[in-house]
């Protein structure tokens, strides 16, 4: 058996033992720390910078895309608005799961 089989064995019982050591609910309603909360401003600060991260990157290659050929105008514009709203929304989702999950 080669080591490689024998790592993703390992990682799958330690995955199936994971929620044997999970907290229980009462745990954070007796004065606990809210860590879903915490998690959700990590998972969204995190969302936020990469879509800011992936939204230049996409500005900067269709501003590129129209100085080398301005006549392909409306297709970069078409894609550019469609990678956007696409890139976009992963923030959107990401804000619409914290609001389900943090009350």
């Amino acid at each position: 058996m080669s080591k490689l089989s024998k790592l993703f064995m390992w990682l799958s019982v330690f995955s199936f033992a994971i929620p044997a050591f999970a907290q229980g609910g009462e745990a954070a309603a007796a004065g606990g720390v809210n860590w879903v909360a915490i998690a959700a401003g990590f998972s969204m600060a995190f969302a936020s910078g990469i879509c800011a991260l992936a939204q230049g990157k996409a500005t900067a290659a269709a501003a590129e895309g129209l100085a080398r050929n301005p006549a392909a105008r409306p297709g970069i514009q078409l894609a550019l608005i469609l990678g956007l709203a696409l890139i976009e929304s992963l923030a959107l989702y990401t804000l619409v799961i914290i609001f389900a999950k943090v009350r």
